[in-house]
């Protein structure tokens, strides 16, 4: 049986502005994207979301399975709308964001996906810990945890969602506790915990979970585990957008670990790689060059 990776994670039209005009329009949100670019690669995967009845909720699904990815766990609620994300580039090419969703509207019901101890189930940011719908999260993830299946826990969190902390905090550190890997970047622990010290939100994130992979920006990656912490520095590049960068980063360290890659060096050079693939384009997912590049290394 082929390892299967299981996306659990929010689905928006992402819009993408340069000088305050459209550029481009195409399906996103932070675990849609990683799925998306590990289905370009050939990785067996499926998506775990929902989407409205309309037009865009098509060419979401649509868009799903062009890429190699499964439908078959979209929710698709009658009478409601699709989200909608506006990114503005800035002139470091950074996106700025203004969302249009209901999430008290959200559900999850339906036919959900049973976990296997091969899966590898990737999930993060509010979609993860929606109070809305977290009873159908909180059953997968911790069937996926009692299957002994791998967790990846991206937690992406927004300004946005602030006002949130009080009553969503619980349910990220379960969701930490759970995982067997985090990921999350200095911005996301000083919204969650006011830090900004590195060593601080280690001590922070250990007692959930041992393993974690913080980044910064364009400075060093800290990779944190009982072992102690390596430091990875961050290659220069020139971006077209930023939009996608930390998804596809998830998706390249996935990657790599599918392909029997131990070493950590090694998983993030390549998660590294597919992040800075996709900063040189306009989109959310990796090149079709590097989608040959990367079957060519297969033959």
């Amino acid at each position: 049986m082929r390892q299967r990776v299981m996306g659990i994670g929010e689905t928006v039209l992402d819009i993408l502005f340069k000088n305050d005009q459209p550029q481009k329009a195409v399906p996103g949100g932070s675990t849609f994207n990683s799925i998306v670019s590990l289905g370009r690669a050939g990785v067996t995967c499926a998506m775990v979301t929902e989407v409205g009845d309309d037009h865009i909720g098509d060419l979401t699904c649509r868009y799903l399975r062009e890429n190699g990815v499964s439908d078959a766990f979209v929710r698709r609620h009658v009478g409601t709308k699709s989200h909608i994300s506006l990114a503005f580039l800035d002139e470091h090419n950074d996106a700025q964001y203004i969302f249009y969703k209901d999430h008290a509207s959200a559900a999850l019901d339906g036919d959900l996906p049973h976990i296997q101890a091969s899966d590898i189930v990737l999930f993060g940011s509010f979609f993860a810990i929606n109070p809305a719908i977290r009873p159908a999260v909180r059953s997968m993830l911790q069937e996926a945890h009692k299957m002994g299946a791998w967790l990846y826990y991206d937690i992406n969190f927004r300004k946005t969602h602030i006002a949130d902390i009080p009553h969503v905090m619980e349910n990220i550190e379960e969701n930490m506790r759970l995982a067997d890997i985090v990921r999350g970047s200095m911005e996301d622990f000083g919204y969650l915990y006011n830090l900004t010290d590195a060593e601080a939100i280690y001590e922070q994130v250990r007692p959930f979970c041992p393993a974690l992979i913080l980044t910064d920006g364009a400075r060093a990656i800290r990779f944190y585990s009982p072992e102690g912490c390596v430091t990875y520095p961050v290659q220069p590049i020139e971006t077209v957008s930023t939009v996608g960068a930390g998804d596809n980063f998830n998706a390249g360290y996935i990657y790599a670990m599918l392909k029997g890659i131990d070493n950590p060096a090694q998983r993030i050079d390549m998660a590294q790689r597919w992040s800075q693939d996709v900063c040189r384009q306009l989109g959310n997912n990796i090149s079709d060059e590097l989608v040959a590049q990367l079957k060519s290394h297969e033959e």
